[in-house]
């Protein structure tokens, strides 16, 4: 594991205008999670864990700061290099795993190839074998429909680590499961963590996924607190 990290922040602010007054979302974040590492970030509804995630995954601007992703610094660049940096560098999971039910798994989580311009035959292998790693092998031909909450979400995580990215984002992703598929979730993202040396950072409610993490944070009055 490098101590470079793959991922920081510094100085992140964000605020909306709501019914004339000014809601303070983010106050000055300073954060980082190197490769291998998971980190954390709990916090009640409203806490500001969503826009968060929306600015470290370069989906939403913050209103002043710097996010950096492997040494570049996202919202500097133009948003073609934005871009490149959201599907090169980024996987992303939800709460709702966002599978197309009209693909199966295997064309689901084959599906950020394609966009890249992989060849067919390239993407479903690569599809494959991470389908192999999150225990879905059996289920590449199904659709979303037919599988279960927690093989929905193991797909979903597939998805977002068919491409290699150095980070994995994830906004509550064992918010939708119950307490044991919670717990498997926790352990194969602890898994692919060990195995392949990319950083995660969750967003969630859930104090199992907390505790399983390197490192855990509360985001409360727009600041990161940590735990531990």
């Amino acid at each position: 594991m490098s101590d470079a990290p793959a991922l920081s922040c510094r100085g992140i602010r964000k605020s909306y205008r709501e019914s004339g007054a000014v809601l303070e979302v983010l106050r000055g974040i300073d954060f980082e999670a190197a490769p291998g590492e998971i980190v954390a970030v709990t916090g009640p509804s409203g806490s500001g864990k969503s826009t968060l995630l929306n600015i470290l995954g370069v989906l939403e601007p913050p209103d002043s700061g710097s996010v950096l992703i492997g040494g570049i610094d996202a919202w500097l660049s133009p948003e073609g290099g934005r871009a490149a940096l959201r599907n090169r560098r980024l996987g992303f999971v939800f709460q709702f795993h966002h599978l197309m039910e009209e693909f199966t798994v295997l064309e689901n989580v084959a599906i950020p190839l394609l966009i890249a311009g992989r060849a067919k035959a390239e993407a479903e292998e690569a599809a494959s074998a991470i389908l192999r790693e999150v225990g879905l092998e059996g289920l590449t031909g199904r659709f979303p429909s037919k599988i279960s909450g927690g093989e929905r979400q193991r797909a979903a995580m597939a998805r977002a680590l068919v491409a290699r990215p150095d980070v994995v984002l994830a906004d509550e992703p064992t918010g939708n499961l119950d307490p044991v598929n919670g717990e498997r979730l926790r352990d194969l993202i602890g898994q692919l963590a060990h195995d392949h040396g990319q950083a995660f950072v969750l967003a969630t409610h859930s104090a199992v996924l907390a505790a399983g993490s390197d490192r855990a944070y509360r985001l409360a009055s727009g600041l990161l607190i940590r735990e531990g």
